[in-house]
Formats: C-alpha cells, structure tokens, sequence
C-alpha cells in the first residue's frame, strides 16, 4: 500500500467547494424540483429539509470520519475499524462493491453528461447561426452520443489526474462560483415571465394534502440521502484527504448546507420554468396526467421552451445547458476519485496512469451501453442506483454504527472539535447512525424490490 504523498485539501473552503461540487449534480438541478412538482411541491421541500438534516447529515459525518481516521482509500480506511478476520473480510467486499457501483454509475452518468454537452454545443452553434450543424448535435444517435460521452470522460479524467489540490479543489473553486452565478441569474430571468409565478406557488407553497401519501415520504429519503453522493464511499475518500484536526461536524454541516442551497435554488428554477413553458403551449403533463419526467424536462420540455423564446432563447439554453456542464463534472470527478485512489495506492501505477486506465475502462463501458442501448442503459441504472448504492450504503452504516468500537469512534469525532467531547451529541449521533439510518435505508431497499 502506498499512502504517502496522497495530498490534502489545502483550506477549508477548498473541502466545502469540493465536496459540496461532488454533492451537487444532475439529480440536484432537475431530478429534486420535478420531485417536489409531484408530491405536493412545498410539502415535499418540507419533508426533505427535515430527511436532510435528520439522515443524510449524520450518515455524511460517519462516512467523512471512517475516511479520515483511514487516511487511505476506502478499503484501507473500512479495514482500519475491523477487529475480526470476518470484518476484514467484510470490509475489503463492502468497498470493492462501492468501486464497482460508482463504476456503473459513472459510466451512465457519462452519456448523460454527453447529451448534455452535446446540447450546450448545439445553442452555442445556433447563436453563430449554424442550424444545420446545431440540429445534427441535438439529435439522437449512436455517433453522437460516443463523441460527446468520450469528450466528457477525458474532462474527467483530466481533473482528476492532477490530484486533490491542483484537480479536484482548484476546478471546484473555479466551477462551484459559476454555477451559483449561472444558476441565481437563471432564476432571476425565468420569474419575469409569463406563468413563472404559478410555478413559484406551486414550490413554496405546501399542499398539506400531500403529507398523507406515502411516496412523499420515501421519495424525499431517497432525495436526502443521495443529492449528497453518500452510499457508496465517495465521500469516505474525500474524508481521507483532511488533516486530523479538521472539525468535521463543522465541514458536514457547510457541505450540507451549500448542497441543500442548490437544491433549493434548482427549485426555483426549473417550477417556473415548466409553468412559463405551459403558458407558451408547451405540455407539462405525461400521458397519464402526471407532471413530466426529469428526462423529459430536460431533453424536450425546456428546449422546446427556448425555441419560443425568439432571440432569446439560444442565450437561455447556452447558460442552462453550461450550468447543467458544470453540475455533471463537478459529481463526475469526485465519482471517479473513488476507483482512482483505490488503483493508485494498491498498485505500481501512479495517479495518472489510474486516472487514465479507469477512465478508459468506465469509457469502455459506456461504449458497450451505447452499443446495446435499448437493453442496458435503463438495466445499469436501475442496478447501480436501486439496488447496489442503497445496499452499499446500509453497509456502511453497520460499519459506522456496528463494526467500529463505540469509545474509538467517539474518540475519532471529538477530534479536532474538542469541544463535542463532553457533549451528548455524539451518542445521539452514533446512535442515529447506528439504529435510524440503517432502518431508513433498509426500507428504501424492500421499497426498491416491490
């Protein structure tokens, strides 16, 4: 094992952008507002301020502590808590399946990113007035799609080449003021028009109603715990690269709080956005008279909203489109962080040459889903993200929670915040982390099956 010379974020604020970018993704931007659309708009913000605060932000400071009482990657830091040949055991399978999962997850996530640079090329070429090759970009096809899902990869796989502080917390400083500026400057626009105030109650003001649906609750967990990138051991690696005396109750809480804000924020964003492309003629409901899918949203409803926006609307879709490019490599790096420091510290290879093969892997990946799209895309989506992150996720909770020795544990979080030391914070804590979320994500997992 190699761990020397693995780097640390430079400052504080380096770790928050950073891991708050890691957090903050495509499901951020489109997948938490047409949630809260469907499940009774601000009684499903509601319910998810509450989940983020009471789940995710207690399971976000297990994973963040494993990681920095490892300062390896996640299968050394897992195997640091074992104390049983068993757990080790345990430990070396829990991480791998976390490295294969984050694998799967990237290599959709991928093509995804692609369509969406594909997009942003083609409102760049239409305000140039290249329509021909602008319609060529935006349209569906298996050439497409592998150029732009191999361009995203490579972008990846640059940033994350050059380390912690000169890839991952350099791009986030740069990308991160970006995308609140691009994303506040969006909103500002889209509520000065037509219909954009009835997408604005529907968001802020609750439907009580809605409280007794029982999708509500689960939809808002799932939106808790994964808009922050826990589950599979990402955020364990960015743990690791902290120094001892970093005060992670303080470091959680800032990355939950600049997370949620995005969240918050894509909210006011995309409801008016979808009632402005109603007041246009555009339909907003699914066949069944359902609100639109995030895919829909993002691929058809909005573009065809920027297409009746006259000279506008080129304008509008580039700022989109580059806010929704810089959401999807912000999560992409820290995705593919995991399986690079895992090669990079178990194997000769330097960081660039892992940065490099698990990009050509992941790459080959996507290719293979591109290649066999009608069977695989919607298969690989559906296993990495409904099945393996939850269940990886539940195991990394009874590690937190079960594996590792009560007082130790206790002992890591006091650590650079002294002053928990004395407080019954931490008990509660371990003891969310312990019973609560283990139940919670449990039951996300039997939902999942049904």
């Amino acid at each position: 094992m190699t761990t020397t010379n693995r780097g640390q974020f430079s400052s504080r604020l380096g770790f928050v952008l950073a891991a708050a970018g890691a957090a903050v993704g495509l499901g951020n931007i489109w997948g938490f507002p047409t949630q809260a659309a469907q499940h009774g708009g601000g009684a499903f913000l509601l319910v998810y301020l509450l989940l983020i605060f009471a789940l995710a932000y207690p399971v976000l400071v297990a994973e963040l502590l494993i990681g920095r009482h490892g300062q390896a990657n996640s299968v050394r830091s897992l195997m640091a808590l074992a104390n049983r040949p068993w757990q080790r055991w345990l430990a070396i399978v829990t991480a791998l399946l976390g490295i294969v999962t984050v694998c799967l997850v990237l290599s959709f996530y991928a093509i995804v990113a692609g369509w969406l640079l594909s997009y942003l090329l083609g409102a760049a070429l239409r305000l140039l007035g290249l329509n021909g090759a602008a319609d060529w970009s935006e349209q569906f096809g298996f050439g497409r799609n592998l150029i732009f899902t191999l361009v995203f990869m490579a972008m990846t796989a640059a940033v994350v080449l050059r380390g912690v502080s000169q890839g991952l917390e350099s791009w986030s400083k740069r990308l991160m003021p970006m995308l609140f500026v691009l994303l506040i400057g969006l909103i500002a626009f889209m509520l000065t028009q037509d219909g954009a105030l009835a997408g604005l109650g529907r968001y802020l003001k609750p439907d009580l109603g809605a409280l007794d649906d029982p999708g509500l609750l689960l939809s808002a967990t799932g939106q808790a715990f994964f808009s922050l990138g826990l589950g599979v051991g990402a955020m364990m690696v960015y743990g690791s690269y902290l120094a001892k005396d970093s005060n992670l109750p303080k470091l959680a809480l800032s990355v939950t709080l600049v997370d949620t804000s995005v969240a918050f924020l894509a909210g006011l964003l995309i409801l008016p956005a979808m009632y402005a492309a109603q007041h246009l003629g555009v339909s907003i409901q699914a066949d069944d008279g359902s609100l639109v899918s995030s895919g829909t949203l993002v691929f058809d409803l909005l573009p065809s909203l920027f297409a009746k926006m006259g000279a506008l609307g080129p304008w509008v879709a580039l700022a989109f489109f580059l806010l929704m490019a810089i959401a999807a490599i912000t999560s992409s790096i820290n995705i593919l962080e995991l399986p690079v420091s895992f090669v990079a510290e178990e194997s000769p290879l330097g960081r660039s040459q892992a940065a490099v093969l698990i990009g050509l892997l992941v790459s080959a990946l996507s290719v293979l889903i591109l290649w066999q799209f009608e069977t695989l895309f919607e298969l690989v989506i559906s296993l990495s993200t409904q099945y393996l992150q939850p269940f990886v996720g539940l195991l990394l909770c009874l590690f937190a929670g079960w594996v590792w020795q009560q007082q130790r544990c206790l002992a890591a979080l006091a650590q650079g915040s002294p002053a928990l030391a004395s407080s019954r914070t931490l008990r509660v804590w371990r003891w969310y982390v312990k019973w609560v979320c283990p139940l919670l994500i449990a039951g996300l997992l039997v939902q999942s099956f049904r």
